[in-house]
């Protein structure tokens, strides 16, 4: 018995790792039913990317490749947005290159 997308609507899911709020849309719930995936993600769009693409960095660090990663984030100090070229350990602040510098 298959479930129609009428009885699959759009589901709302807090992202495990930033915390926000995202729409798991009738499409996308009927294509992992199709699939056989029975549980719901856990990140969302963006934040499911930056997973994989840790991923691929470790695997590649492992094998014994570098590869450049740019990763955006919030200073400690001043809260401007910036980039660095690496994966912040979680409960490490990160700073931007000015207040790095002071």
């Amino acid at each position: 018995m298959s479930e129609s997308s009428a009885e699959l609507p759009d589901m709302s899911i807090v992202c495990l790792d930033c915390n926000q709020e995202f729409i798991w849309t009738t499409g996308e719930r009927t294509f992992f039913h199709q699939k056989g995936l029975t549980n719901p993600p856990k990140r969302c769009k963006p934040c499911k990317k930056a997973k994989n693409d840790r991923v691929e960095a470790a695997i590649a660090a492992s094998n014994g490749q570098r590869q450049k990663v740019s990763v955006k984030v919030e200073c400690a100090s001043c809260g401007r947005e910036t980039t660095v070229p690496f994966y912040p350990s979680q409960g490490r602040p990160v700073l931007c290159r000015e207040c790095f510098r002071k």
